[in-house]
């Protein structure tokens, strides 16, 4: 291990080597750049737009775009980057991660690497953890790039897409980690391509890297919606279902489980739901229920496929005959069952699309990062982001004072203890920042306070605006505030007069976080660019952390140390080793679990690739989506030839190919019986798929208009994929929850989660085959037919 570290700190320090010397070069402009006029250091701008286009690469730009942003931002904010800053910003355009101390002007840094990769037009993306803090930097930095001549859009949430569309088209777009998120999800179930806000995904800085790209990745991001009004359909379908008479209204074919209308079932459906077309495009979702009632009430079998109990419909499984305990059956078949026996039909709210963080921002050509803390987390950086932490020294030297922590045996000692040390501080003036994990805390500690009459301001991480000013005023003498470690991210704590010579801030931990980092954090707040500060960490053994981890042994230590007193208190370098092996535990747990939810997340990333290529080639297409609808039409004529072409020619199943013709393909005065008998099973592919063309020819001519044929095709897929899609996102939803389980039987629940996710994608994709070669066939053309 000391061997790795040795490794890493001396990899680090000809890293930083290296920086220095590109900064240099950076710094070798600044004479030059000085003596222009405003309008011609301006002109530089579209200089370098013009040579990138003409072929340089942003690397060869780099020294004279970070020395134009540099003089600009001295002229424009009055701010002039450290040399460590251009360093950090070299970093960033390289798409790694830039661990850079509080109060180094993390901010100023990323100017540089921002205006460099804007001068490509893409986009540059600029990634913060709440709103507030977005439209803060946007306003701030803004009026840098705006003199530079590029723009500057900010995407928030309750944005409309046209001022959304503008936002992402800027030049510099500044958003949050989640509206970035959804708006990605939200282009992708889109219907026409103008409706897109995104462009294409170019480069992201995220600002607190750690907090967006760690903390949050264990939670996807999900849009879902209500499956509106649909319990009434589903009893609707249920009522159809249960008029039909076997073999003349419907046909079950229990290879496939599942069950089709005849022509006289389809007339039926017309008559009893009031419509000329069953299978016209607007009717795409009752048919989707139709096709459920059907099978519910034709091919599942009660106690056998499922039970019902306490007004639950269960599923048994097939294998064991156990019930199986929150499965539900996928694609409305569990809601068509509770209707067929008449329990209470269950809405749910359907995952309509899905992404992990890891998944989203891997798509980025380039991303990179800044945070004041990312060593710790190194390897999950470049593992799952592939970005290399580099830290980056601080531009004066750190003279805070870290004392070791101090141990108490109970909670009450501690928070005896924290008042006395608030009290002693506030007494001489220093102005302290009380660092509590849990809100709760930092409410019993604002109620000691009172009582002690110590006035103080309480922040939980509420209020991203107000939070911001009171951070900002943490650093005034005699200002105690009390804080979750977390709130308050972004801002700096600037010392007020007088505080310089009372000792700086003094940060006091009240508990360890379970993360290293965090603390680190809670730590660099105070002894910003080489002001004076003070930190310690207060624990006791009825600390969650010490519970979960440590106590015991430090238990064992205290025995050997024959500490026995309520109000002992133990101040050792050995503590701080004993939680902080703790913490390692912790985050090795934690890493585990986000790798955990990656590796599952990647089964629904290929997936999702998958299908948003494909839709978006059918959204992008200018002229015929003949070459997707007809392999489509091909590849179910063949499923179906096949399956029911099997073993002997005389125990063939004609007939079934007989009723998905007429069900799916073409009316039944244009097929019969004996134009399939004596034909190989390759000879009926071709005459069906020669009725199928037939039938496409025909529909192309009854809409003279390439355009509208286009639209329709474009009606018919989006439909069926997008019903089918939403479906199986759901459908993979409960196969994850449920999947668990299996390690029971010795199996690994990733493999099994691959292996039936993979079969009930191919499944779906049959499924959309089919749905489109019928909604296409039997549909009838409209000239205004719409998405």
């Amino acid at each position: 291990m000391a061997n790795v570290l040795k490794k890493w700190v001396e990899s680090d320090k000809r890293r930083v080597k290296q920086l220095g010397k590109i900064a240099d070069r950076v710094s070798a402009y600044a004479e030059q750049y000085s003596k222009l006029s405003d309008e011609q250091l301006q002109a530089k701008t579209a200089e370098f737009q013009k040579r990138y286009q003409a072929g340089e690469s942003l690397d060869d730009l780099l020294p004279e775009a970070f020395a134009v942003a540099r003089e600009g931002a001295h002229r424009v904010l009055g701010l002039t980057p450290f040399k460590v800053q251009i360093m950090g910003g070299i970093v960033l355009h390289e798409g790694n991660i830039a661990e850079m101390k509080t109060g180094e002007g993390k901010t100023l840094t990323a100017t540089m690497p921002v205006y460099l990769n804007a001068l490509s037009g893409k986009g540059v993306h600029v990634v913060t953890v709440n709103e507030y803090l977005s439209e803060r930097d946007a306003e701030q930095m803004g009026q840098l790039y705006n003199w530079l001549g590029l723009t500057v859009g900010v995407n928030k949430s309750d944005m409309s897409p046209e001022e959304k569309r503008a936002a992402y088209n800027a030049d510099i777009t500044y958003s949050t980690n989640s509206e970035i998120g959804f708006d990605y999800l939200r282009d992708n179930m889109v219907v026409y391509e103008e409706d897109r806000v995104q462009r294409p995904l170019n480069f992201a800085l995220v600002d607190e890297v750690d907090s967006i790209l760690i903390d949050e990745a264990r939670t996807p991001l999900i849009i879902s919606g209500q499956a509106r009004g649909a319990n009434e359909m589903y009893k609707q379908a249920d009522q159809f279902a249960k008029t039909l008479k076997a073999t003349t209204d419907y046909k079950v074919d229990l290879e496939t489980k599942t069950v089709s209308l005849t022509e006289t079932g389809i007339r039926k459906a017309d008559k009893f739901f009031n419509l000329k077309n069953i299978y016209d495009t607007d009717n795409t979702a009752l048919t989707h229920h139709i096709d459920q009632a059907l099978r519910a009430n034709y091919v599942m079998e009660l106690d056998k496929d499922y039970v019902v109990k306490d007004d639950e419909v269960l599923i048994v499984d097939s294998f064991t005959g156990r019930i199986m305990e929150g499965r539900r059956f996928s694609d409305g078949l569990h809601q068509a069952l509770e209707a067929k026996e008449g329990v209470t039909i269950q809405e749910e709210s359907k995952t309509m699309a899905n992404i992990t963080y890891q998944n989203l921002f891997r798509r980025y050509r380039k991303l990179a990062g800044m945070t004041g803390t990312a060593k710790t987390e190194q390897e999950e950086f470049r593992e799952i982001y592939n970005m290399n932490a580099v830290s980056i020294p601080t531009n004066k030297p750190v003279v805070r004072i870290d004392e070791s922590d101090v141990l108490y045996p109970t909670l009450q000692s501690k928070f005896d203890a924290v008042i006395d040390k608030v009290k002693e501080l506030h007494h001489r003036g220093q102005p302290i920042l009380l660092g509590t994990v849990a809100v709760e805390t930092s409410e019993y500690l604002s109620q000691r306070l009172d009582q002690e009459k110590i006035p103080h301001v309480v922040l939980n991480a509420k209020n991203h605006a107000k939070e911001a000013d009171i951070v900002a005023n943490a650093g005034q003498k005699g200002a105690v505030t009390i804080a979750t470690n977390m709130a308050g991210r972004g801002t700096d704590i600037k010392l007020g007069p007088g505080v310089i010579e009372v000792g700086g801030l003094a940060v006091i931990g009240t508990e360890r976080h379970e993360s290293r980092r965090i603390d680190n954090q809670l730590r660099g707040r105070a002894g910003r660019q080489g002001d004076p500060g003070y930190s310690q960490f207060y624990l006791s053994l009825e600390d969650d952390l010490m519970r979960r981890f440590g106590s015991d042994r430090i238990k064992n230590v205290l025995k050997t140390l024959k500490v026995e007193d309520d109000d002992a208190v133990i101040r050792s370098r050995m503590i701080t080793k004993q939680v902080e092996s703790a913490q390692k535990r912790v985050e090795g747990n934690n890493y585990d679990s986000r790798k955990n939810v990656l590796k599952y997340d990647n089964v629904m990333s290929e997936q999702r690739d998958v299908i948003y290529g494909e839709r978006n080639r059918v959204i992008e297409e200018k002229k015929s989506l003949k070459w997707v609808l007809m392999p489509m039409i091909k590849r179910t004529i063949d499923h179906i030839v096949d399956l029911h072409t099997q073993g002997d020619q005389k125990n063939w199943n004609l007939q079934t190919i007989l009723g998905f013709a007429t069900s799916s393909l073409v009316s039944p005065n244009e097929i019969s019986m004996n134009m399939l008998e004596g034909k190989s099973a390759d000879q009926i592919k071709e005459f069906l798929m020669g009725l199928a063309e037939k039938q496409y020819v025909e529909k192309e001519k009854e809409l003279q208009d390439p355009a509208q044929v286009l639209e329709f095709e474009k009606v018919v897929i989006l439909r069926v994929v997008d019903s089918h899609w939403t479906d199986h996102i759901d459908a993979m939803d409960q196969l994850r929850e449920s999947i668990g389980l299996r390690g029971y039987g010795q199996l690994n629940p990733l493999v099994e989660y691959q292996r039936e996710g993979s079969r009930m994608f191919e499944e779906m994709v049959a499924d959309i085959d089919y749905g489109v070669t019928r909604l296409f066939m039997k549909a009838e053309i409209r000239q205004n037919i719409q998405r």
